[in-house]
């Protein structure tokens, strides 16, 4: 027998093996969310998060999860600094900044034999709708990091970090140079914290 037919046959049975082990299982996620807004003088958000996903079990301890989530996130209590025209005054206004994604995620989960979890992957939050008066970004492209602890009924705990990449709002708008006190950068990102529960249905 060649070399090359033995890895032919050795890389075919390998395939099979492969494909033996996986399995495909849909599921739902929900929780709590506590979002903000990078380089802002604000306060967290706390609102929720929901969706699904389908975990696509490779090998005994890692699978691959695309999820789709509807994310509510934002910012509270932000100081708007501006001239009133109509009074000639420089006047200062606390604003809530809302803003809901469609968060479309490709989640690698490596499940440790106890049931621990490791997350980690990318992220694109395509906006529904939001109150900023200037935008910068239309979407957000991010990356999430977790950790989970999963049962075997299929119920997984699960906490998460996802950090956006892109400058989503001209904070020329919400600041002036009269008041060093509400000091704003020039990269405003998204940081979204979130705390939940999944299941995946079947065994």
């Amino acid at each position: 027998m060649s070399k090359k037919l033995a890895f032919l046959i050795a890389v075919f049975f390998t395939v099979i093996n492969i494909q033996a082990q996986v399995s495909v299982k849909p599921g739902l996620r929900a929780g709590f969310s506590f979002s903000t807004i990078s380089e802002m003088h604000a306060d967290y958000k706390t609102d929720f998060y929901a969706g699904g996903f389908t975990e696509i079990k490779i090998t005994r301890i890692y699978a691959l999860q695309p999820e789709i989530n509807y994310s509510r996130q934002g910012s509270n209590n932000v100081a708007r600094n501006y001239f009133d025209e109509n009074t000639q005054t420089n006047k200062v206004e606390h604003l809530d900044l809302d803003i809901n994604y469609l968060s479309l995620s490709m989640m690698n989960k490596f499940t440790l034999p106890q049931g621990i979890q490791f997350q980690a992957g990318p992220t694109l939050d395509i906006l529904l709708n939001d109150n900023l008066a200037v935008r910068k970004a239309q979407n957000d492209l991010g990356l999430v990091l977790g950790v989970a602890y999963a049962l075997p009924s299929g119920l997984t705990f699960e906490a998460r970090f996802k950090k956006g990449l892109l400058d989503i709002l001209s904070s020329d708008y919400y600041q002036n140079d009269s008041n060093n006190y509400y000091l704003f950068g020039d990269y405003n990102t998204n940081i979204n914290f979130q705390l939940g529960v999944s299941y995946s249905f079947g065994k």
